[in-house]
């Protein structure tokens, strides 16, 4: 089934990296009402997190059956997280990719279309943070986003743009070199929105209720819009 052009149902599978700062799916809801046009249609977004999980943690015939989680009719998208340490080592990377073929046959089965999120890289202070973690992000979700023919939404990508750009605004929690800032959800909300709708974010009035600063708002939406346009 061929996506529609405007999606109405959209399932968020993950963790925390979804739930932080009121929650991904709450932001992404932000752009697509801010946009004049779109205000009229009723959305139907779902955020199934578990945090610290991997994809294989997430129960996907249930939580996609149609009804099952308050949504009558069955998900046009379903976005997919895995653990953020996936890509780090082979067999991780290896079950994570397996998770997704088996999801998304699933997916398929129910109607849907399957988009994968990319995840941002680890900073420091996080152990784990490596100048060459994104590369591996990067094949990972693009070699099975390939074998699939999913969707991916490149959130760790803009994330680097960002960061090549303007160092001093901090994407990650300032603690842990993981999870997100309100900026970095910002972001990645706009990379979803111009993902999924194939809209720029650019120019949108959202800003979470005037929580983050307009010219902060504008700089991320063309962060998003430019990667976005570098990966069609």
């Amino acid at each position: 089934m061929a996506a529609p052009d405007f999606p109405q149902r959209i399932l968020f599978v993950g963790n925390s990296y979804f739930y932080y700062n009121n929650s991904l799916h709450n932001h992404l809801r932000g752009f697509v009402e801010a946009t004049p046009k779109h205000k009229s249609h009723p959305l139907a977004y779902k955020s199934a997190t578990i945090g610290g999980s991997s994809l294989d943690h997430h129960p996907i015939e249930w939580l996609t059956a149609p009804g099952q989680i308050g949504v009558k009719e069955p998900f046009e998208w379903v976005v997919l997280a895995g653990n953020s340490a996936d890509a780090l080592k082979d067999a991780t990377r290896q079950k994570f990719s397996e998770t997704v073929r088996q999801h998304h046959k699933v997916i398929q089965s129910r109607g849907g279309k399957t988009a994968l999120y990319m995840t941002h890289a680890y900073v420091a202070p996080h152990k784990q943070a490596s100048p060459e973690n994104m590369a591996k992000i990067v094949d990972m979700f693009n070699a099975v986003g390939r074998e699939v023919g999913a969707k991916v939404i490149p959130v760790g990508l803009a994330f680097e743009m960002s960061y090549k750009r303007r160092p001093d605004l901090r994407l990650h929690d300032e603690y842990d070199g993981s999870h997100p800032s309100l900026a970095g959800t910002y972001l990645a909300a706009a990379v979803v929105y111009a993902t999924l709708y194939e809209a720029t974010p650019v120019g949108s009035a959202y800003n979470y209720n005037g929580k983050l600063p307009a010219e902060v708002c504008q700089y991320l939406q063309q962060v998003a819009w430019d990667v976005v346009s570098a990966q069609r």
